[in-house]
């Protein structure tokens, strides 16, 4: 057996719990990627993290990761081929900017990261790293949290960064008035009396509950950090610290952001980053957006459907770059509302899909089968259970004993932009057999994304997120009152459940956050509010001239190591 990297006691000398974890990988009880994941959450280096895991006994090498300073992928091209200049085109749809904290689109995120960036950042690998901060220190009960700020970073409008302005950002995430949903990431802050200023580049959480995903929700795509000054409209204040400023922005038409002189990280030819000179994005409908790829009209398209997948992938001038994801749709029942008020209905809504046929009409395939648990096989503590069965004489039988001999008729609303027409009217079909009459409501997105809240039966899009244990606890908790949280759009409220989320987060033996994980996904599939048929792949397709790019399964643009080869 191979030493790791470094000694037991060095990784005691992080985390306590670290060493216990290795263990556990050496004995073939955990993943190399869950070690991986568990370690680097607790502070020990990625690269290090990384390399120790190779050294464990069994199984395939785990690739490099990304450089912890920039989180792009390791730059593999000749120093010497490296060029500099070019423009990025992505079609995307551009949507209202105001405050970044009440962002609740992907989109709105990609323009403006570019500008103002994150104290941590997730790679393409899943993987969290210092971004903002050089590090991070968790106590031994990881209730207190330290972070140690960069020195060497200035906003675009020269000031100096500092623990006054991320004691300004955690002041407007915690703020109800302001109407974020870091809110409930950071629900184990009271406010702002929890966030302790050190010195001018150190910042201590003192959480009152015990959570090992802090580094995970301080990089989530609301948390976009603002100058200390700033007022409440990026458009109007677009100060930030990234390696791009914003040039122009026009809502659902055109936004243009361009290289900065000044950026304090530094790339492979020693000249500040970034490598490209300009970033654009055009709004525009998906259809057109292909046939804008197709044309060379535009670089590539942001979130590609598997349709536009099929269209573009043979294309000789492209590059097809996937990851697996926890992004999905979410088949969502609102509890408090007839009939799905009843665990027998939502059980035999659940049990009219054929999974199978649904991943193949809906996105070609190209996924994994889901559990109607809202954890994902890409997810370090998903507890593998076996594919429920398509059952429609199960799900009448389950009716009749809700009292509906003759089954039920409902509305289930979704948008059309991605795959949702396509696995609505497959489950319409599939569900008739189980005696449930569905009416499609298909809308444009914004004609759902105005009601999604509100809907009693609908397909809701969410995307990837590193921790399963972030995506429940935004979606699926309530307030200390039991009042279902902003974006707790079913309205389901289970004290058993968050009780064990919450037991989950504080816990730091990985098997043992697993088997609480195991009793979580049971109460999704025995009596809660969602179906989920399958997890998507995604992709991110441009042409081959982009180097050093990559397929992120949050589909963020991380364009600032990305340089484009000359012809």
């Amino acid at each position: 057996m191979k030493k790791p990297v470094v000694s037991k006691k060095e990784m005691e000398k992080i985390h306590p719990a670290i060493p216990e974890a290795y263990n556990q990988l050496q004995q073939g009880r955990i993943s190399r990627r869950d070690f991986i994941k568990f370690a680097t959450l607790l502070g020990l280096s990625a690269g290090t993290a990384v390399v120790a895991a190779n050294c464990a006994p069994a199984a395939t090498p785990v690739a490099p990761p990304p450089a912890a300073a920039t989180l792009a992928p390791v730059v593999t091209e000749a120093v010497s081929k490296i060029t500099r200049g070019g423009t990025f085109t992505r079609a995307m749809e551009l949507q209202q900017i105001d405050h970044p904290a009440r962002f609740s689109w992907v989109q709105q995120a990609n323009v403006v990261r570019h500008v103002a960036e994150y104290l941590t950042e997730t790679g393409p690998d899943n993987i969290t790293r210092p971004y903002l901060i050089e590090k991070w220190e968790a106590s031994d009960d990881v209730k207190t949290w330290t972070l140690y700020l960069r020195k060497d970073v200035k906003f675009n409008n020269g000031d100096q960064f500092t623990a006054d302005d991320v004691l300004f950002n955690f002041g407007q995430w915690l703020n109800p008035d302001v109407g974020s949903s870091m809110i409930s990431q950071l629900s184990y802050l009271r406010g702002m009396q929890d966030v302790e200023r050190v010195d001018d580049y150190t910042v201590r959480l003192h959480l009152q509950e015990a959570n090992i995903g802090v580094p995970e929700h301080l990089c989530q795509y609301p948390a976009n950090v603002m100058h200390r000054k700033f007022e409440g409209d990026f458009i109007k204040q677009p100060i930030g610290t990234g390696p791009f400023t914003l040039e122009e922005y026009s809502e659902a038409e055109r936004a243009v952001l361009k290289r900065r002189s000044d950026y304090y990280r530094m790339g492979e030819d020693g000249q500040p980053l970034p490598y490209l000179d300009e970033i654009i994005y055009v709004s525009m409908s998906k259809d057109a957006a292909v046939a804008a790829v197709q044309s060379g009209q535009v670089d590539a398209t942001y979130q590609p459907r598997a349709s536009d997948w099929l269209a573009l992938k043979d294309l000789p001038n492209l590059q097809v770059l996937t990851a697996p994801t926890a992004v999905t749709s979410v088949l969502r029942m609102r509890v408090d509302v007839d009939p799905w008020t009843d665990v027998r209905v939502r059980n035999a809504l659940k049990m009219c899909q054929d999974r199978e046929k649904i991943l193949q009409l809906g996105y070609y395939g190209q996924g994994d089968l889901g559990i109607d648990a809202h954890i994902a096989p890409v997810h370090p503590e998903y507890c593998e259970k076996p594919i429920p069965k398509y059952d429609p004489e199960r799900a009448r039988a389950l009716l009749r004993e809700a009292g509906f001999p003759d089954g039920i008729k409902v509305t289930l609303a979704t948008k059309n932009d991605l795959e949702e027409p396509e696995v609505a009217a497959a489950l319409k079909e599939q569900a008739a057999a189980g005696g449930i009459d569905i009416t499609l409501d298909i809308t444009e997105p914004s004609g759902y994304w105005d009601r999604w809240t509100e809907v009693d039966l609908g397909l809701t899009s969410w995307t990837h997120r590193p921790l399963g244990t972030q995506t429940l606890r935004l979606g699926y908790t309530s307030d200390a009152d039991g009042v279902p949280g902003e974006w707790n759009e079913t309205r389901w409220v289970d004290k058993e459940f968050e009780e064990l989320l919450t037991q989950a987060e504080a816990t730091l033996d990985v098997e043992e956050r697993t088997k609480i994980m195991c009793k979580i996904e049971d109460i999704f599939m025995e009596r809660g509010p969602i179906g989920i048929s399958y997890w998507k792949k995604v992709w991110n397709i441009v042409p081959k001239t982009f180097k050093n790019i990559t397929a992120h399964p949050t589909e963020y643009d991380q364009l600032n190591e990305v340089w484009k080869e000359k012809a």
